[in-house]
């Protein structure tokens, strides 16, 4: 079996100036068992009223008796602290990212 290796994708989200959603982020699979696949429905988000930002993961709404719920689309088995490292992921990327646009081209 080998190594599982991802790279992150930034699309910055641009279309709607001051929204809350800073962008979204797909895990591409890159080699191992998974290489060629891509886990998409990451959001990098603004906190309200806050300089931090939070990384959220893909989910789907339905509803029970009329209240609504989300179903995680990827969940954690026996630690949280699996999904918290993805998130934490995610975020380094983003960052990363963040600071290579922020720097002068040098063409």
């Amino acid at each position: 079996m080998s190594r599982v290796r991802i790279t992150v994708r930034i699309i910055e989200n641009d279309s709607v100036p001051g929204s809350p959603k800073l962008a979204d982020a797909e895990v591409h699979f890159t080699s191992g068992e998974l290489g060629g696949l891509t886990l998409s429905g990451f959001a990098v988000w603004r906190a309200k009223g806050d300089s931090r930002q939070n990384v959220t993961f893909s989910s789907r709404q339905f509803r029970v008796r009329g209240e609504r719920r989300n179903f995680s689309m990827l969940r954690w088995i026996a630690k949280r602290e699996a999904q918290d490292r993805l998130a934490d992921v995610v975020w380094r990327a983003y960052r990363r990212h963040r600071q290579e646009s922020d720097e002068p081209s040098s063409t």
